[in-house]
């Protein structure tokens, strides 16, 4: 399927979140992308995973950003993934939906595009850089090019919470209700920025294939 030549190119932030500070996340990165002319965010999350066999959610959420499709993954120039953390792990619906992109993997579709990760944790060792890096797999076999948070951010070497150089990560408490703090805020939007800038950069490597 051919991306219209007059869409603007978008970068996809896909998330999942239980209680909100991930959301919050994918906010603030987003606005980092939209700070950056000529490219757009795209904000997308997905449905919870059922027990039963029977599906029951609605299509389309009742509130919030609405649920993925792998043609809002096709045709993105950039892809920031998050998740709150699993037992060190993304969440199951986010590697659920994941599950289902072998289509676009057999034909490379996200190859030579830039993506990055970021999470959110209830305690400070609470997972955070290996809920990160296992998000990055996926994304290194689909063939794309992983971009985390560099020292030059220098709130990386002052941050009293969340923030590595593998992704923006978020420290919400054990009730979940710690919202982002100064640090946190900021490398998530800057996070955000070098992903618009590196999806601009990069979009004839990819166009041209």
């Amino acid at each position: 399927m051919t991306r219209p030549a007059s869409e603007t190119p978008y970068v996809l932030v896909l998330f999942y979140s239980r209680n909100g500070a991930t959301r919050e996340m994918a906010e603030q990165l987003a606005a980092g992308v939209e700070s950056i002319s000529g490219i757009a965010a795209r904000l997308r999350t997905v449905p919870p995973v059922s027990t039963t066999c029977e599906a029951v959610d609605p299509e389309i959420p009742a509130e919030g950003a609405v649920y993925a499709s792998l043609d809002d993954l096709r045709h993105c120039h950039g892809l920031a993934l998050g998740s709150p953390t699993r037992f060190g792990n993304m969440a199951s619906p986010l590697k659920y939906f994941l599950d289902t992109t072998s289509e676009l993997w057999m034909n490379g579709v996200l190859a030579d595009k830039p993506a990055t990760a970021f999470t959110s944790t209830a305690s400070l060792h609470g997972g955070q850089e290996a809920t990160l890096l296992t998000m990055l797999i996926p994304l290194l076999h689909h063939g794309m090019v992983y971009a985390g948070v560099p020292y030059r951010e220098t709130r990386l070497l002052t941050t009293q919470s969340g923030g590595t150089p593998y992704g923006t990560s978020h420290l919400a408490g054990a009730q979940a209700d710690r919202p982002l703090d100064d640090d946190e805020t900021a490398l998530a939007r800057a996070q955000g920025e070098r992903l618009g800038r590196l999806a601009l950069a990069m979009r004839s490597l990819h166009e041209a294939t």
